[in-house]
């Protein structure tokens, strides 16, 4: 029997020799595990890495859910395996008779890496969440789906085709959005950044308003505060796969017009040809002063989860 699996979300143990680890090896890990995510306001690290020597790898250092292994022997390689010292567990193994083979390794599988990874801690957050789930199902009435997220979320706003989700958090909230959009919606071209980031724009000016929205300013004019993108930040868009769906994600800044909130969203937007529509789940922050990346992969894990029926 293996012991649980223990650590922090989005550290990676990393196990290479200290002589390795302050050079050209070193060096390679760290570009790759600590390279700076897109669409956060502040630089902060994909992960958190802690190198251990391997000669005091050993009992409870080995069960961190995540750990990188440097070894120099054979023939360059890379393997990942299951469980090794606890579950649940991702080691990756890599290898080479030289430096320069294994920062080859390193630098030629660095997308793998990074997403064996994350894919690890967005399942680790899944388990966590799911002690303790929510009960609402007005979500799958109404649009269709089903989405997984812990009780302490609760429903800020709902209509026939639109739910605003959130939680406080100590400094501020996490929210998801989940609504859909006519399968005409959306075009595959040149212009899809500017589709979405219309689209999301749109529905956020309707349901997420500013503090002071509808109040009245010093020159008698009614105050608009509503939810928008940042202009001078441009979203990051690439293709992925929800649900097994076709899914078009994008990353980052949202403020609020006439006010001083702001912060990251990740957006999805779910082909869902099935039911002629899209499905747009997104997430986002404000959390101000404070790191925002385990809160981005909180919900980034959130709206994985989705099932459209």
């Amino acid at each position: 029997m293996l012991a649980n699996s223990s650590g922090s979300i989005n550290n990676v143990s990393v196990v290479v020799d200290n002589e390795l680890w302050d050079g050209s090896i070193g060096d390679a890990i760290r570009n790759v595990l600590t390279e700076p995510i897109y669409g956060l306001p502040q630089d902060e690290p994909i992960f958190t890495i802690s190198q251990i020597p391997p000669s005091v790898f050993s009992g409870f250092v080995t069960k961190n859910r995540t750990v990188l292994k440097i070894e120099i022997k054979k023939d360059p390689g890379i393997e990942i395996l299951n469980n090794v010292y606890a579950q649940p567990q991702k080691v990756i193994v890599i290898w080479g008779k030289t430096r320069q083979e294994i920062i080859q390794v390193i630098n030629e599988n660095a997308a793998k890496i990074v997403e064996t990874f994350k894919n690890e801690e967005i399942a680790e957050r899944r388990r966590q969440m799911a002690k303790s789930p929510h009960k609402f199902t007005s979500i799958q009435k109404k649009l269709g789906l089903t989405i997984q997220f812990p009780s302490v979320y609760r429903i800020a706003k709902e209509s026939d085709d639109f739910f605003w989700i959130r939680k406080e958090i100590t400094t501020g909230t996490t929210n998801l959005m989940i609504f859909e959009v006519p399968y005409n919606a959306i075009k595959r071209n040149d212009s899809l950044v500017n589709q979405i980031v219309k689209l999301r724009d749109s529905v956020a000016k309707i349901y997420i308003k500013g503090r002071q929205d509808g109040e009245v300013n010093a020159d008698g004019e009614k105050i608009e505060s509503y939810m928008t993108t940042e202009d001078a930040y441009a979203p990051f868009i690439q293709e992925t796969i929800v649900d097994n769906k076709p899914t078009i994600e994008t990353k980052g800044i949202w403020d609020l017009k006439a006010d001083f909130m702001g912060g990251p969203f990740i957006n999805y937007a779910i082909e869902d040809k099935i039911n002629k529509r899209w499905v747009i789940i997104e997430g986002f922050a404000f959390a101000p002063s404070v790191e925002k990346r385990d809160y981005m992969l909180e919900l980034e894990a959130i709206i994985k989860s989705v099932k459209i029926d």
